[in-house]
């Protein structure tokens, strides 16, 4: 793997990484396929709306199918036929939404199967070792996310075991594949430095922030990020786990993030949650009934060259499974727009401009 820096604006950076299964500009957003798909999207619908890199979950591929299907099938990428990178999350995030169900030690996680209640056991080794078998493109350490709210002894105690956990994972990648450290530390900015300081001993690929995004109030994630996020490695991209508002996504960019990831974009679309230029537009408002026109005039998405706000409602309505496909290349292709002025907004060091239209449009969502 290899990260170049373009150009710098102020924290914000310009970039492209190169990966096995090709580059992705940054700053850049991972549409989630967390079974090795994207919900209702073929490759070619991901394709046509401009996505360079999707994350799925080793947690889940590890239950369902299996790593031996995937491994016969030749690696994730052949497996679901996509043959862009694939970043793959641990596992640690679900550990964390499964919390009643588990038992955590000082070697790993064990769980019941949510498929068919059997024990499992998902160990740092074991974590690794699936992702080496997807063949990703970059690897996440595993580790503990800690829960909101979380006393100091106890968000301490996450983030000494997460770190723990990052040296076993550091360990266990025998085959040096790109391999991403985990910031954790809660809403504590001391904590957070004292677990980036250890994770740089391990010189990992790039270095994420996570544990956000989990219910705390906006104040205490952008503090963390405005405090820890340019202090993340120079050389190295930095991810920023879990956060996907329009208008977040530019706060973090600004403060020297790189990548991002989160559902918002197609489960919202599923529930008719629909992204445009001037802002969100609920297509399940009786106003749009008889709208003829596309979701958004300005955009040159599959959905709005083709389909009529008022025709997607209708499908809606009804249930029909094109309305949750139709939407959702809407919103993806929005994101993916997104990143792309961006990108051009920082090489033409107009960001400032491209926040305030942001904030106009979105600072209420």
């Amino acid at each position: 793997m290899e990260f170049k820096i373009k150009k710098k604006l102020d924290k914000a950076r310009l970039g492209e990484i190169f990966l096995k299964h090709g580059s992705v500009k940054t700053p850049a957003f991972m549409t989630v396929g967390t079974y090795g798909s994207v919900k209702s999207l073929s490759n070619k619908d991901l394709e046509g709306c401009g996505a360079q890199i999707i994350l799925c979950n080793a947690y889940h591929l590890m239950i369902r199918p299996e790593n031996k299907l995937i491994q016969k099938a030749g690696g994730l990428h052949n497996f679901m036929n996509w043959q862009k990178p694939i970043l793959t999350d641990s596992g640690g995030y679900q550990v964390f939404s499964l919390s009643s169900q588990t038992k955590v030690s000082q070697g790993g996680v064990e769980f019941k199967s949510p498929i068919n209640g059997d024990k499992l056991f998902m160990s740092p080794e074991k974590s690794i070792e699936t992702q080496l078998n997807l063949g990703s493109d970059i690897m996440m350490i595993f580790d503990e996310c800690t829960s909101y709210p979380s006393s100091k002894d106890d968000t301490e105690k996450s983030m000494e075991l997460s770190l723990r956990w990052a040296e076993m994972s550091y360990k266990a990648n025998n085959s040096h594949m790109p391999l991403f450290g985990i910031v954790q530390g809660g809403m504590y900015t001391d904590l957070r430095e004292i677990s980036l300081n250890e994770l740089k001993k391990y010189n990992f690929d790039g270095y994420a922030l996570g544990g956000l995004s989990v219910g705390e109030p906006d104040y205490m994630r952008k503090n963390i990020i405005e405090d820890i996020g340019f202090k993340l490695p120079e050389k190295k991209p930095r991810y920023l786990m879990g956060v996907g508002k329009p208008v977040d996504i530019l706060h973090a960019v600004y403060h020297g993030i790189d990548m991002f990831d989160c559902v918002i974009p197609t489960r919202n679309a599923r529930n008719g949650q629909l992204f445009t230029n001037q802002g969100v537009l609920n297509i399940r408002n009786s106003k749009y009934e008889e709208d003829l026109r596309p979701i958004d005039e300005s955009c040159e998405c599959f959905t709005c060259k083709n389909y009529s706000r008022a025709y997607i409602r209708h499908l809606d309505k009804c249930n029909d499974i094109l309305a949750a496909r139709l939407m959702s290349i809407h919103n993806v292709y929005f994101y993916q727009e997104l990143m792309g002025q961006i990108r051009s907004a920082i090489y033409s060091d107009s960001l400032d401009d491209l926040i305030k239209k942001t904030e106009h449009n979105y600072l209420n969502i």
